[in-house]
This record gives C-alpha cells, sequence and structure tokens, in this order.
C-alpha cells in the first residue's frame, strides 16, 4: 500500500471510534462512505503525499488537473463536522459552494475551488460520488467515489 500521509498534522484530528463517526454523521446529517472513514482509522485527516489530480478540462488551477493539500477529518478544532469556521457547513456557506454534500480536502487556493462529497448522486455501493467545484461553483463529478478519487491522485512536480 502507497503511504496516504506526509506525517505532517495539519487537520489531522482525535483518533477515530464509532462515537467520533456516530457525531460527525449527526451533525453533517450525512452517512460519511466507508473507504472515508476507512483512511480516517489509520490518520484522521492530514497533509497527503500524492496531491495532483489529473483533469480532462480545464481548472482555475491549471490546463489539466487541480491540486488538494490536506484530507480533513472529523472530530476536533478542524474536522468536517466542525463549528466556528472550519467545517464544512462554514466552508460552503463562506464560499457560496454548492450544498451538494460535504467539502473533504483544504486545497491550496483558499477557497477558491473544492473538492466534495456529492450526494446527489451514489456509486453502486451506496456512496456518494465526489466532485469538483471550480471558481464557477459547478459541481464536476470526477470520481465514482472516494476511494477511486485517492487511486487517482498522483504526485506533484
Amino acid at each position: 500500500m502507497i503511504e496516504l500521509f506526509e506525517g505532517e498534522d495539519m487537520f489531522t484530528g482525535p483518533p477515530v471510534d464509532d462515537e467520533l463517526i456516530n457525531q460527525a454523521e449527526e451533525r453533517l446529517g450525512y452517512r460519511l462512505p466507508s473507504s472515508y472513514l476507512d483512511v480516517l482509522r489509520q490518520m484522521n485527516g492530514g497533509v497527503l503525499r500524492r496531491r495532483r489530480f489529473p483533469t480532462s478540462f480545464p481548472t482555475s488551477w491549471a490546463e489539466d488537473h487541480f491540486e488538494v493539500r490536506s484530507l480533513i477529518g472529523i472530530g476536533g478544532d478542524h474536522g468536517i463536522d466542525s463549528v466556528g469556521g472550519h467545517g464544512s457547513w462554514d466552508m460552503i456557506s463562506e464560499w457560496e459552494y454548492p450544498d451538494v454534500g460535504v467539502v473533504i480536502f483544504d486545497m491550496p487556493s483558499g477557497g477558491h475551488d473544492a473538492v466534495m462529497l456529492d450526494y446527489r448522486e451514489y456509486d453502486t455501493d451506496g456512496e456518494p460520488t465526489v466532485v469538483y467545484v471550480d471558481e464557477d461553483r459547478v459541481p464536476r463529478r470526477i470520481a465514482r467515489d472516494f476511494a477511486e478519487f485517492l487511486s487517482r491522485l498522483v504526485e506533484t512536480g
């Protein structure tokens, strides 16, 4: 298995257990994908080693890709379920992202674009699809599910 995280603890939350998952899902109003939770059980968010996601369309970032910085975990002050400016709902409100689901990555653009779990569509396993939201705020489907998204990330540079 490829090591997912660099080791830096930016956006890393407390250890994940069933109680933390239940609290996050209750606050968010969504069932979190099992592939996302499997990763969080290893490390509850953090800076990724592979951060570039190739696209077939131009983005505000580049002609053929965008980059993510950190996977956002659950719980704590910076989890996707946190309140007070750092959680998914706060980012959706502040940056006027479409209300389609949950923001799951910190982006180098500082809010101009986002990667979200899209709960309007589900894959065959009942997990939400993954969309990229650029400055035009149009969600573009980029992966069948969270696991596929992670598998398509490549090294930067």
